[in-house]
């Protein structure tokens, strides 16, 4: 039991890929902000690849504190490039599948000009919930 519930409005369908809002109980987890690169700081190639790392790596984070995808209560993550994102929807389902599996908290997917890193094509953050023990 992960003490996360999803919130959707009784009269709004529900939303695909995400959740319109969550509540939680528990030990509140955040991440910073991370990229797609491996630990050597090596940058996958390219949009989608790139996001399966972030995700990985924020996964990697999360599980320092006993956490998982099941846990994640909100994603946001910062593109470079929209039309990428949105022409490898059906690639990132399959990546989103492997590593979140049916999970899929609140979530924003925000354009921007540029990241910190050069390379970087994507930003990933996340806010968890570990219930208490």
């Amino acid at each position: 039991m992960t003490g996360l519930t999803i919130l959707n409005p009784p009269d709004w369908p529900r939303p695909k890929g995400y959740a319109n809002g969550m509540a939680a109980e528990g030990r509140l987890v955040v991440t910073a902000g991370h990229i797609g690169w491996d630990a050597e700081q090596h940058f996958a190639d390219g949009l989608i690849p790139q996001i399966a790392q972030a995700l990985r790596n924020v996964l990697a984070v999360l599980a320092e504190a006993g956490a998982g995808p099941e846990h994640i209560l909100r994603l946001t993550c910062y593109v470079t490039d929209i039309p990428a994102y949105r022409a490898g929807t059906k690639e990132l389902g399959q990546v989103w599948r492997d590593l979140m599996g049916k999970n899929f908290p609140a979530m924003a997917v925000v354009g921007v000009t540029e990241l910190v890193e050069p390379l970087a094509m994507v930003e990933i953050e996340a806010t968890a919930v570990v219930r208490a023990a």
